[in-house]
């Protein structure tokens, strides 16, 4: 149920929003409550993080820097801070003379925490400390089984949501009372916050890749329903066809809200007729599956580290450096998973299938902790999300709710070989390969020397060899993984 109390019309006063992962004016119920009362001042705080953050810094910092902009077309004033929270917003609210602070709802367990300390401090007192439900469909507490409990499966938590009425967005309006300016000892510049790292080059490679921002996402959303959601269910699985939406950063960041991406199909789908058609219902799915994540984060402590099946407390991993390494940089040797890796690095995101596959290999060929890709993919894709990252690696690696089962083990040749046919997607992120024959380009192994050397690749020259053998590997990792089927 969308909360009402953020709407607060006719009070015309200092207000503050403090954003966080919704960097947008468009169905932002904070910065709406906020500009309802009156003048209104932004602000967001860079604050301590222990995870490497590297790829969506360089985001944040561009999509900043675009909100920055539209706020002040609107009379709303951005302001940036870095510090804890719990200090620097007291401080800033009495330096501000500010009535109100609003923010939309996070549901990390250090975002709860620091968010329920504030709003503690404030219990009593005169100023209004208000939170929003600003950036799900609905609360992680709210769909619930028959059992009055959150489901556990994602399909019927995906049927059970469609019977309910989704929150229209809340369309923006500016201040009636306008700031231009913002005087004060606690904030800094967005270049202080030091998102970019000046003495790297790597994120130079994003930049060719992606648009940032609020209008940015708006566009990508009405292209996607032209172009591309009538064949996104088939699609989506093929490296090279470019169905897929891309919008997952601009979701992260809250560039755009999910409940807008769902108003929008609807109202698509209604004025074409195509209410039930699979490419539709296949596309709100994946929204309600980020849904699906989001109760995990909330309902299980530390998903980023602990497995939410306590039977893999025990689990036999192997963490092989120099084999992670190899994974990391896209020298595995399998081209598939080499491919998807460097697609990664050098554009901070990677095909959703091929994310499926090189963690598959990851957790069970090489029986490396699921927690390591994680973090891996934490710091180097610019849509890692605290959510939906854990919960899909723990959902890769067997251990997460409605998890794919222990036996399933992704075979990387097969799947290049049904989803990469001709091998345009590994020959685009492999160039090493590109002129050997398709029969051969998943697995160059498998090549004649003849073959090999007409195409230019030397096996363990210029193009590693495999690092691990598939059908060995795989039959050790049933091994590892009845393991778990034997815990009581």
């Amino acid at each position: 149920m969308q909360n009402m109390n953020c709407n607060f019309k006719g009070v015309y006063v200092t207000n503050i929003v403090w954003l966080r992962d919704d960097l947008r004016l468009q169905d932002n119920p904070a910065l709406q409550s906020a500009c309802d009362r009156g003048e209104t001042i932004a602000i967001y705080i860079k604050e301590p993080n222990d995870t490497k953050t590297e790829a969506r810094d360089w985001w944040l910092h561009h999509s900043l820097n675009k909100l920055q902009t539209a706020l002040k077309n609107v009379g709303v004033p951005l302001v940036f801070a870095e510090g804890n929270a719990c200090n620097i917003l007291p401080q800033f609210i009495e330096e501000q003379n500010a009535s109100a602070i609003f923010w939309n709802r996070r549901y990390t367990e250090k975002g709860i925490k620091t968010d329920g300390e504030i709003k503690t401090k404030y219990k009593d007192s005169k100023v209004l400390c208000q939170s929003c439900m600003g950036n799900l469909l609905f609360e992680p507490w709210e769909i619930k089984n028959k059992q009055g409990g959150f489901f556990k499966v994602f399909t019927p938590m995906f049927k059970e949501l469609l019977t309910l009425k989704t929150p229209k967005p809340v369309p923006f309006t500016q201040p009636k009372e306008m700031r231009e300016r913002v005087q004060s000892t606690l904030t800094c510049t967005l270049e202080e916050l030091n998102l970019i790292n000046s003495n790297k080059i790597w994120h130079k490679s994003f930049e060719p890749h992606w648009e940032i921002g609020e209008a940015a996402a708006e566009i990508k959303l009405q292209k996607f329903l032209e172009e591309k959601i009538t064949h996104y269910k088939k699609g989506r699985d093929f490296m090279s066809d470019n169905s897929t939406s891309t919008l997952s950063p601009h979701l992260h960041f809250g560039e755009i809200s999910p409940r807008t991406i769902f108003d929008e199909i609807e109202a698509f789908a209604l004025s074409n007729n195509l209410e039930n058609h699979e490419g539709i219902q296949c596309f709100k799915s994946e929204i309600v599956w980020r849904e699906f994540s989001y109760q995990q984060l909330f309902h299980y402590e530390q998903i980023e580290q602990k497995p939410i099946n306590e039977k893999f407390k025990g689990f036999p991993w192997e963490l092989d450096a120099e084999k992670f390494t190899a994974w990391k940089k896209g020298l595995t040797g399998i081209p598939i998973v080499d491919a998807g890796m460097r697609e990664l690095w050098q554009t901070g995101i990677m095909h959703n299938r091929v994310r499926m596959i090189v963690a598959s290999l990851l957790t069970k060929n090489l029986l490396i902790p699921w927690q390591e890709g994680a973090k891996w993919f934490m710091d180097t894709l610019v849509d890692a999300d605290e959510a939906a990252n854990s919960a899909n690696w723990q959902w890769v690696a067997g251990c997460g709710l409605d998890a794919s089962p222990y036996f399933r083990i992704f075979n990387p040749v097969t799947q290049g070989e049904k989803f990469d046919t001709d091998g345009t997607y590994v020959k685009k992120w492999v160039p090493e390969l590109q002129d050997l024959d398709k029969k051969y380009i998943h697995q160059p192994w498998e090549a004649s020397e003849f073959d090999l050397k007409l195409a230019g690749v030397e096996l363990g020259k210029n193009y590693p060899k495999p690092i691990i053998n598939l059908k060995a590997s795989r039959e050790r990792a049933l091994e590892a993984y009845a393991f778990v089927k034997n815990q009581a």
